[in-house]
């Protein structure tokens, strides 16, 4: 066995990659599928589209490279998280669009238990705040509003998954209903604590618990793909949510140790041993992954629009044709010019949590241009990321001394030192950047012995290049102030 395949199945594509023994790339394939907004607010996807456009990917990874099914160990399979899907277990299909963790739908419904005192429990057990963004009150929403779905739940028809459950199904032909850890604990239905769904919170939203996949660990084997997907029966034996395989795949094993990711939004995790820590700035206790019986923990900064917002400057405002463009746009001007953008285009996400927030641009002059708009959107993205910062040192009594970052904006060298400048701390980017794809290949592996431990793992991570802050503190100063300002606009416009 030469490869492991990573299911790499994101917000606006799904991918799939093989990795060698030594973590390097073989080969990726990669379609988008539509993004689906119905009103302001609300993000769907078509589920049965993100399965075609994920089994296409699987075959043509393999046809571009000559690899056969055969010389693959295991498949892994790293997912956005929060992304809702309801289907019926007769049919194997959806009874609506899977909803989106960007979607803002239920903001109300979490006011209304916020309003009934039962965000402090819902916390304690969850480690997560009361937020639009989980998928709990997404699967409340579908059963209130899609018609006959309560009947349906209440007679065990239905499943509900995020989308690590909807592609192991479809793998295996409805012969496995499982999520992992590390995306059960997303739900706002799982006691993190003890590792299991939680009655209370099952009872508080009315979910009825035979929708539920059974919970398993991060790292195991689960099943086999049917024949029919690859030719071949295929290992299933990794499953985290992205952010968590991002932390994995940049070998953040000890306390302490943090990685940024930067994608369609921004997120940031410290890895904090077998110690779910409470935070009292509004970040995420999350679970980190489950190996064997050991269940390890983080703390998660969420920020909901990072990438997005340069999609946004190509697509919506037609700036740039492609993404990559906006490095050299930006580079037109020294600075902003006192331009801000505020991406708050589905609310603000840690450590803000304003579901009303809206995108705003401000300290516009007769003399901006484009250049100064794309400028400002890069400096959005580190400014949002340094929030998070500051919330994480304030919890885990930590003073960050490098941060470690992934995903398809680090190419962008000026983001890169933009951030570096702002964070006044040493940025690293590693060789491999696709290293949520990767962890989830390394937790595949290590189930069937491709890898033989973390050690080895750690071993094969590389420095790529490290960016070290320049700007000036008087600048810094002026540049967070002039953020914090515009921050205050941008709040509760919606409300």
């Amino acid at each position: 066995m030469k490869y492991v395949m990573t299911l790499d199945q994101g917000t606006t594509s799904s991918r799939a990659i093989l990795f060698t023994k030594r973590g390097s790339i073989k080969g990726i394939a990669q379609k988008e599928f539509r993004q689906i907004f119905p009103k302001p607010g609300w993000v769907e996807h078509d589920p049965m589209e993100i399965w075609r456009s994920q089994l296409g990917v699987m075959r043509k990874v393999l046809k571009d490279t000559g690899v056969e099914a055969t010389d693959i160990a295991a498949i892994g399979i790293t997912n956005q998280r929060e992304t809702t899907v309801v289907w019926d277990r007769e049919t194997g299909k959806p009874i609506y669009n899977a909803i989106v963790w960007q979607d803002r739908r239920t903001a109300a419904h979490c006011d209304q238990l916020r309003s009934a005192g039962k965000a402090k429990a819902i916390r304690k057990r969850t480690g997560l705040v009361l937020d639009a963004y989980f998928s709990g009150t997404k699967v409340a929403w579908i059963l209130e509003n899609v018609k006959g779905a309560r009947k349906m739940a209440e007679e065990g028809r239905l499943a509900f998954g995020t989308i690590d459950s909807w592609l192991v199904w479809q793998l295996t032909g409805g012969a496995h209903h499982i999520t992992d850890l590390s995306n059960a604990s997303r739900t706002l239905l799982c006691n993190i604590h003890k590792g299991s769904w939680d009655k209370k919170m099952l009872g508080l939203l009315s979910v009825p618990d035979s929708m539920l996949p059974q919970i398993s660990g991060s790292s195991e084997v689960y099943g086999e793909t049917m024949k029919r997907i690859l030719g071949t029966p295929v290992p299933i034996s990794g499953i985290a949510g992205d952010q968590q395989a991002a932390l994995f795949g940049q070998a953040c094993f000890k306390k302490g140790m943090v990685k940024n990711t930067y994608g369609t939004g921004c997120f940031m995790l410290m890895h904090t041993g077998k110690e779910a820590v409470a935070s009292k700035n509004n970040l995420l206790t999350t679970v980190a992954w489950k190996i064997g019986n050991q269940i390890e923990y983080a703390l998660e900064g969420s920020v909901f629009v990072a990438g997005a917002v340069v999609q946004w400057i190509r697509d919506g405002l037609g700036l740039i044709e492609s993404a990559a463009d906006i490095e050299k746009l930006a580079k037109k001007v020294k600075d902003s010019e006192g331009v801000v953008l505020v991406p708050a285009f589905v609310g603000l996400g840690a450590p803000h949590w304003d579901p009303y927030a809206r995108g705003t641009i401000v300290g516009l002059t007769r003399g901006s241009n484009a250049s100064h708009i794309a400028r400002a959107a890069l400096d959005s993205i580190a400014h949002q990321t340094i929030d998070v910062v500051a919330a994480m040192e304030a919890d885990a009594g930590i003073k960050l001394r490098e941060m470690r970052v992934d995903g398809g904006a680090t190419a962008n060298n000026l983001l890169m030192q933009i951030q570096a400048d702002l964070l006044r701390r040493k940025v690293i980017r590693p060789r491999v950047l696709e290293t949520t794809a990767l962890g989830a290949a390394y937790l595949a592996g290590l189930a069937v012995d491709f890898w033989s431990n973390k050690q080895e793992i750690a071993g094969q991570w590389k420095i790529q290049r490290e960016f070290e802050g320049k700007m000036p503190l008087a600048d810094v100063k002026a540049s967070r102030a002039l953020w914090s300002k515009a921050l205050e606009r941008a709040k509760g416009w919606d409300r």
